[in-house]
């Protein structure tokens, strides 16, 4: 559905010292400077496929996503979504994606819901059937029938992200594009979104990169990652594979009745961390289930301490990638070599 092939973005950036001596050094010489917002990037993602694009602030992201939906050409390399080349066939390639970009509306502000939903029926030329389907469809999954008659300009942010989900779907697209989509929400908004994103992928095959910082729906949305930094990607593939290889992808949270000082079995040493304790005796245990088991570290540990209770739980996708990110750069290639391949 969607081939990407080595593509680069460039941008030329003025530059000037401050207060009025460089305003006027800026007048007879500018000075400008090369900024690289995307570096060779390639990746390909198929038919039905729910992908995290995710990375830091200035990363590239918004430039990739941008060269993929047509709004800007690349400087080198080439892209291909459902056969279109999208910054050359535009109008074709708009007939056949949605975006919802952040707080960046699709709406008409001064009308009611069902009158933008309307205009954007005949803008997309979506057969009438067809567009009382999904609204009736949306107005279930999306809960919107209560909005329908209400200005835009009028609803709260919640409500105006479930309208633009249903505008960006409205004519269903093969692609969609969604940007920050959860951004500012509450949880039972949230909810609402990633249920009806679901939804519409298991019904329709719909192809959805979805770029966020939100982790959580990451995890209850993305089978397959993508990593950005520094304008490359560092890591794709999925989720489970990126946890695997992490230093540590589980921990134990420990109670031990015991007043004596918990000290770590030697057996253990090697492959459990021991985190300062939370409070009295309650221990936090992190370890790497591909090197050891949680049932192997508790059954050394009642050897010698009592243990009251005990959970064990993932590693969160926050601190995954925020150690990804720590290791930096030079890491790139060691994650490159392990790829998921479609």
């Amino acid at each position: 559905m969607i081939e990407v092939n080595n593509i680069s973005k460039h941008y030329r950036l003025f530059e000037r010292e401050p207060g009025l001596t460089g305003a006027i050094k800026a007048l007879f010489k500018r000075k400008y400077v090369k900024k690289t917002a995307v570096n060779d990037i390639s990746f390909t993602i198929p038919k039905g496929e729910i992908v995290g694009y995710i990375g830091s602030n200035g990363a590239g992201k918004s430039t990739t996503i941008k060269m993929i939906s047509g709004i800007l050409t690349p400087d080198e390399g080439s892209v291909t979504v459902n056969g279109i080349t999208p910054y050359m066939e535009r109008t074709k390639n708009a007939k056949s994606i949605g975006a919802v970009f952040g707080q960046r509306t699709q709406l008409f502000w001064d009308i009611p819901v069902q009158e933008s939903l309307e205009l954007l029926k005949h803008i997309y030329e979506v057969p009438q059937d067809i567009y009382e389907e999904n609204l009736a469809k949306f107005k279930e999954v999306l809960d919107l029938e209560a909005l329908l008659p209400i200005p835009v300009r009028q609803l709260s942010l919640g409500q105006k992200m479930r309208c633009e989900l249903a505008a960006a779907f409205l004519h269903n697209p093969s692609v969609v594009y969604l940007d920050e989509p959860t951004i500012g929400l509450d949880a039972s908004v949230k909810v609402k979104i990633r249920q009806f994103i679901k939804h519409m992928n298991r019904v329709h095959q719909t192809t959805i990169i979805l770029t966020t910082h939100d982790m959580q729906d990451i995890e209850e949305l993305c089978h397959r990652i993508l990593i950005i930094d520094k304008g490359s990607v560092i890591y794709d593939g999925s989720l489970l594979a990126l946890k695997q290889q992490t230093r540590f992808n589980r921990t134990i949270k420990l109670e031990i009745d015991s007043t004596k000082n918990f000290i770590l079995p030697s057996s253990l040493q090697m492959a459990v961390h021991l985190e300062e304790p939370e409070g009295e005796n309650h221990f936090l245990l992190h370890f790497n289930s591909t090197i050891i088991t949680g049932s192997e570290i508790i059954k050394e540990v009642m050897k010698d301490y009592p243990v009251l209770d005990f959970t064990i739980t993932e590693l969160g996708i926050e601190k995954v990638v925020q150690e990804i990110y720590e290791r930096g750069p030079e890491h790139a290639e060691v994650l490159g070599a392990v790829k998921v391949s479609n």
